[in-house]
């Protein structure tokens, strides 16, 4: 391989199209394929997102339908079963806080922790979060550990 054999990977380039509005001789010269007069001939042109010629557009002839909450707390939810894998792990070893959850990547700096129910907790923790489920905090206490609610 050396400079005078250089060529780009198969595939790769797609461009295939006559160059418009360069001269007569090009064949797309004049009117660069575009027609004459109208709004689509001239630059700048460009038609609404979703028009459909006139015809109603789709977003408008679907029905709305629905209720959006704008109240509704949004909580990053983390189950019992992931803690237990976390303590099997070695991660965590007696209490389970933000900071860790963090960095375990099991939510955000920003978003609120839910701890929920699912699986079964054998390692004693004292637990910081914003919320549990009843299922959660009865399985903590279970097993020895203590809930903190942020």
């Amino acid at each position: 391989m050396n400079l005078s054999n250089l060529q780009p990977a198969e595939g790769s380039v797609h461009n295939q199209n006559k160059r418009l509005g360069r001269g007569e001789g090009s064949g797309k010269g004049g009117t660069a394929a575009r027609g004459h007069k109208g709004a689509k001939s001239r630059s700048g042109y460009s038609k609404k997102i979703g028009f459909e010629g006139g015809q109603m557009p789709l977003q408008r002839r679907v029905p709305k339908f629905g209720f959006k909450n704008i109240n509704r707390v949004e909580y990053q939810g983390i189950n019992l079963d992931t803690i237990q894998s976390l303590v099997d792990n070695g991660v965590i070893t007696d209490s389970l806080d933000l900071s860790v959850i963090i960095d375990s990547r099991l939510a955000t700096k920003n978003s609120l922790v839910k701890i929920l129910g699912r699986g079964e907790l054998k390692a004693k923790l004292k637990v910081s979060a914003h919320k549990f489920t009843a299922t959660a905090k009865a399985a903590i206490e279970a097993a020895g550990g203590e809930v903190v609610t942020l």
